[in-house]
């Protein structure tokens, strides 16, 4: 198991940028593929981001494609999601989650961080 504790949410208008980090605890964070999910109020979780442990692959949802861009970097045990052209309805909150398998579904990923608000204005 790895702890996982998010930072980077807050208020931004439409059109704008953030950038979400999430640090990790423990030597094997490196083993880990990561993800970031999101849940706005009254729907169910969903995949947002995925990289593979290396950082050599990435995945991601289809409404957030090109806006936003997963990273790591394993020396400093710490997952990135930068979120360009930000729109109204990426307003949630956003989790970060550890899998041993590099994977989109959130039941592979047996690790969470407790989330971070991300709202957007029009």
């Amino acid at each position: 198991q790895v702890q996982l504790v998010e930072s980077g949410g807050g208020l931004v208008q439409a059109g704008g940028s953030l950038r979400l980090s999430c640090a990790a605890s423990g030597r094997t964070f490196s083993s880990y593929a990561m993800g970031w999910f999101r849940q706005a109020p009254g729907k169910e979780r969903e995949f947002v981001a995925a990289i593979r442990s290396s950082g050599t692959s990435t995945r991601y949802a289809d409404s957030v494609k090109g806006r936003f861009t997963i990273t790591r970097d394993n020396a400093k045990n710490t997952v990135y999601l930068q979120m360009n052209s930000l729109k109204p309805e990426d307003t949630a909150v956003y989790y970060c989650a550890a899998s041993s398998k590099y994977s989109t579904r959130f039941t592979d990923f047996g690790s969470w961080g407790q989330g971070t608000q991300v709202t957007v204005s029009s």
